[in-house]
């Protein structure tokens, strides 16, 4: 903070709460942290006893009915005896509000942006941290061990995701931290796709992109099934990628960068004459989010590897139809001396 100039953070982004509380069931709070003096939890008043009880914080504010929390907050900033107080803050989760109740309230005050700080801490974790998500994980391989067992023909692809759900949920996973994905045949070129009610078909590939969540920390995991026989260019699409994977995973090292890494996957993709098909990025940090905005793995990245950090890599399929589709993807942590793949279940091509 002293070195941005600034006196004061403001914390209001879920992920961001979580991680300097250590509170998960929270709906309307924000976190004020002075550069000097004690950090001060805003919240509402029905949720008085859990933030004193868990947040490890000594001071509070409390939202009671016909309060706003911009009010509050304001209201906390001017105990901490500033009139022109420099604020660093999440810029893309500051709603207009409280950005607005802010400016108002201090005209001559300063903002910045200040998220990238919160990135950067966040992406190396800790014992604590890397148990969660692994335990996270594990419950993300149940999953697709359920899934892998639901998929034939005539099964549809919601049929498969509720399997895969149960059992996650029944493994200790206390909900996936995206939508989950069970797509089918020509559905699996879509960028952003959902479970559907169509109908798996002898032939096709299932794509099963599932994540699982442990206190606050998320793991996911892609595999490919290949319901009997399918195109055999499909298959070779679906060894390529598993291929470009392994060099990535390989590469991921302290102190390289995120472009680094990157290169090694899509050297592979490129040898075999899929590149101008192939997405500019293959992973993204893990924790709370599970696409963390740093570090990001893609094309020319600059990030630098460090360990400590866990990344997902490789979920971009080749973009072409009638070949690609197929995808994989694992969570990875970083060691010292060696990296640990947490989602461990077999990547081989599944065929049921």
């Amino acid at each position: 903070m002293k070195e941005m100039d600034l006196d004061l953070l403001l914390v209001v982004n879920r992920e961001n709460l979580i991680y300097f509380t250590g509170l998960t069931q929270i709906e309307c709070m924000a976190v004020l942290i002075p550069r000097e003096g004690e950090a001060c939890a805003v919240t509402l008043w029905l949720d008085a006893a859990y933030v004193r009880e868990g947040s490890g914080l000594k001071t509070y504010g409390y939202v009671f009915p016909e309060e706003s929390l911009v009010d509050k907050v304001v209201e906390r900033i001017r105990e901490y005896g500033l009139t022109k107080p420099r604020i660093g803050f999440e810029r893309y989760f500051v709603g207009f509000a409280l950005f607005d109740g802010l400016r108002t309230a201090f005209p001559e005050a300063g903002f910045t942006g200040a998220a990238d700080l919160f990135y950067k801490i966040r992406s190396i974790k800790d014992e604590q941290e890397v148990a969660l998500i692994r335990q996270a994980a594990m419950a993300a391989c149940r999953g697709m061990e359920a899934a892998a067992g639901a998929v034939r023909p005539g099964v549809t692809e919601l049929d498969v995701l509720a399997e895969a759900e149960y059992a996650m949920l029944k493994a200790g996973s206390a909900g996936s931290p995206f939508r989950p994905q069970v797509v089918s045949g020509e559905r699996a070129l879509l960028t952003h796709p959902c479970a559907s009610s169509k109908k798996i078909q002898p032939g096709e590939i299932v794509v099963v992109h599932l994540g699982a969540t442990c206190e606050g920390y998320c793991a996911k995991i892609c595999r490919t099934v290949a319901v009997g026989e399918i195109p055999p260019q499909q298959a070779a699409v679906y060894q390529v990628l598993q291929e470009a994977q392994q060099r990535s995973i390989e590469a991921l090292r302290p102190g390289v960068t995120t472009g680094d890494v990157d290169r090694a996957a899509r050297a592979v993709v490129e040898a075999a004459g899929y590149g101008r098909s192939f997405l500019d990025y293959i992973g993204y940090g893990m924790g709370l989010r599970q696409s963390e905005f740093y570090p990001v793995i893609g094309k020319g990245g600059s990030d630098i590897i460090e360990a400590g950090m866990v990344v997902d890599l490789l979920l971009p399929t080749v973009y072409r139809p009638g070949t690609g589709g197929p995808r994989v993807t694992d969570v990875i942590y970083v060691g010292e001396n060696q990296n640990e793949i947490l989602t461990a279940y077999p990547r081989d091509l599944i065929i049921v």
